[in-house]
């Protein structure tokens, strides 16, 4: 089956180990599917792609709402949702705890919106109780921008009871899922998230290209309120333009191949399966950073089935160490961001990621430790990571 395929694969089809948070490595299936001949975006080839692919999308973020396409960035996505639901001098919410919530807040302001920042330690969830006590402070603030899964410091936050204050409290709940979504269960429409935005390039197993957002009826209640220019992100557009089996402006064409691929594969696996094979490859991660001398960042218990976040061991040079990594190893893995930019690593485990690739970056790191003088290469690494697999307590 597909999703065995995936669960224990190793990256050896690919021109180098990719373990950052996005974009992720394609699997050849998804290689082979963007090979196909161009097709014309205002034709049936393509509307029949569109409509897979939506239905297909709408499945994965469980909701029965509109599911629109941006050829963009998730970060597109993220600007689309301030952009139709915000009018200048807008009072907005923003929870953060990391780099990704700053980004939010930041298009917030952007946009002319009086941004209230309930904010974290970086590793910290955002707290619900806090979130409440925001909420009511400020009754004018109708829309709640959270992020899901903290690609920064490798955190999810408790989305499910986030959201659940959000709603409670009458606002409308927009969710950075741009790293989360197709890797991390998600209930849009049971959880009560009005607007759930998230990239291509992610779980999804397709390049960079293609924002997917889905929009409730109280979103679009809002939307047709605002009045936030906008002109490309505009989703009316979007919404007409979807009707008839297109989109308002020229589609990645080729990455709608691919996301169509890559959706295949999901279900094929199956969605509990891949949020298991998720959680599982996480823990092997942590296991193998912490016998290695790293330091998990996030906080126990919210840390993150995508993204692994670590502080390094006494007297390792975070830069070198990854250049080393990636040119003697093939080995690519993240730094931190922002202020925790030369401070950190990051090792990203979603998409087409099995076990063995797991037991490779680990191994590879374990090397070039050595290589730097800092810690011997003893097999530590690459035995946690298998006890971990093995379901063996550490």
């Amino acid at each position: 089956m597909a999703g065995e395929g995936i669960a224990r694969s190793t990256s050896m089809t690919f021109s180098s180990q990719l373990r950052i948070p996005g974009p992720t490595p394609l699997p050849e299936r998804v290689v082979r599917s963007m090979s196909r001949p161009m097709v014309d975006h205002r034709g049936p080839e393509f509307s029949a792609i569109l409509a897979e692919i939506t239905a297909g999308a709408k499945r994965v973020f469980k909701t029965s709402s509109d599911l629109l396409f941006l050829t963009s960035s998730g970060t597109g996505g993220l600007e689309s949702a301030v952009a139709n639901l915000v009018s200048p001098g807008d009072e907005v919410v923003v929870a953060l705890c990391g780099n990704f919530g700053e980004r939010f807040a930041a298009l917030a302001s952007a946009y002319g919106a009086d941004v209230v920042r309930l904010e974290f330690e970086w590793g910290q969830p955002v707290d619900a109780e806090d979130l409440a006590l925001v909420l009511e402070k400020h009754p004018k603030a109708k829309l709640l921008l959270l992020t899901h899964n903290e690609t920064s410091t490798g955190l999810t936050n408790p989305l499910r009871e986030l959201a659940r204050v959000g709603r409670d409290a009458g606002r409308v709940v927009v969710v950075d899922g741009v790293s989360s979504i197709s890797s991390i269960e998600i209930e849009t429409d049971g959880w009560g998230i009005d607007v759930a935005v998230s990239g291509s390039q992610k779980g999804w197993m397709a390049p960079p290209g293609l924002a997917l957002v889905s929009v409730s009826e109280r979103a679009w209640e809002m939307q047709s309120r605002a009045r936030a220019p906008r002109y490309y992100f505009d989703w009316k557009e979007a919404k007409t333009w979807a009707d008839k089996g297109m989109t308002p402006f020229t589609t990645a064409v080729s990455v709608a191949f691919a996301l169509q691929e890559g959706i295949r594969m999901l279900e094929e696996e199956g969605l509990a399966k891949v949020y298991e094979r998720h959680a599982r490859l996480a823990r092997a991660t942590q296991a193998g950073l912490q016998a290695l001398g790293f330091k998990l960042f996030a906080r126990d218990g919210f840390r993150s089935n995508t993204v692994t976040a670590a502080l390094p061991p006494e007297g390792l040079n975070v830069e070198p160490f990854r250049k080393l990594l990636h040119d003697r190893y093939g080995v690519v893995i993240a730094g931190g961001q922002n202020k925790m930019a030369g401070k950190m690593v990051r090792v990203g485990h979603l998409g087409a990621v099995g076990e063995g690739d797991i037991v490779q970056v680990l191994w590879a790191m374990e090397q070039a430790l050595e290589e730097m003088d800092i810690a011997p290469a003893d097999g530590r690494g690459v035995a946690a990571v298998t006890s971990s697999l093995q379901g063996v307590p550490a």
